[in-house]
């Protein structure tokens, strides 16, 4: 009984017998069936990319965005429920305004990063209140140290610090593609890892399956002058032309060396 959660998935106070909260574990389930979310570390800063499903023709692509700014050096990217997601978006603005008012200067990735997981997890902690379906991963720049960092916060209210992070539906598969990457010992610029993230969410999308997306991307870095914006329309362009000739050709590669195998 208690690993179906019968009896014990009424309230997220309530452990089961073998230590299980039921509701987080609904909470990431679904987050893992949105949309995937990317974050990627490189040398001169971070980049934040999003796969958004459009469910309706009828929906104007720049509708239910899901990469929101936080202040001038820290972005979020949401995936799960957009609603609650959007909570924690505004959660995270008000720690970051209320820290500047506070102290005068901007919020460390750090702290912001952990206020947000300490909000998220409050809400694990009471039967009045439900989880949040939804993960966030923080790209943020800490000017007064000239660090930058990338933190996601997941439905328990956990939150760590990445080289690349990822979340949604194809969280596994894109962690895999991400540590073959390397970021953590390879010096990736933004310009390439922009093209990296359209790859591997191109990759991860099946079109037999899948409905179609939008890619949402942006940027924390020098060339942006350390403030969050979106990425420009023409390198998201020329990132995604990259991402579906470079599939192509490893695609052909691959039934290159099964052939060879036949003949063999």
């Amino acid at each position: 009984m208690a690993s179906s959660g019968s009896g014990y998935d009424l309230s997220s106070s309530t452990y089961s017998p073998d230590g299980r909260i039921f509701q987080v574990e609904y909470a990431t389930k679904a987050v893992e069936n949105a949309g995937t979310a990317l974050g990627l570390k490189c040398t001169d800063g971070v980049i934040l990319c999003v796969e958004k499903p459009l469910p309706n023709k009828m929906l104007l692509p720049t509708s239910s965005k899901r990469i929101h700014t936080v202040d001038n050096h820290s972005g979020l990217a949401i995936t799960g429920v957009v609603s609650d997601g959007r909570q924690v978006v505004n959660r995270a603005r008000e720690e970051a305004l209320n820290f500047q008012q506070t102290f005068g200067t901007k919020i460390p990735p750090s702290v912001l990063a952990d206020r947000v997981g300490s909000y998220v997890h409050y809400f694990t902690l009471h039967g009045s209140l439900r989880p949040f379906g939804s993960s966030a991963i923080l790209a943020s720049y800490d000017p007064e140290t000239s660090e930058h960092g990338l933190f996601m916060i997941e439905p328990s209210g956990t939150s760590h610090a990445y080289f690349g992070c990822a979340a949604g539906k194809g969280r596994q598969p894109a962690r895999t593609e991400l540590e073959k990457i390397n970021p953590s010992k390879s010096d990736i610029s933004c310009r390439e890892g922009i093209k990296q993230c359209a790859k591997i969410i191109h990759l991860l999308h099946d079109e037999s399956k899948d409905k179609p997306f939008e890619m949402e991307m942006s940027w924390l870095c020098s060339e942006s002058k350390w403030e969050h914006a979106l990425v420009p329309k023409d390198l998201v362009a020329e990132a995604v032309e990259w991402a579906k000739n470079a599939i192509a050709e490893e695609e052909e590669e691959d039934d290159d060396d099964d052939g060879a195998d036949m003949e063999e």
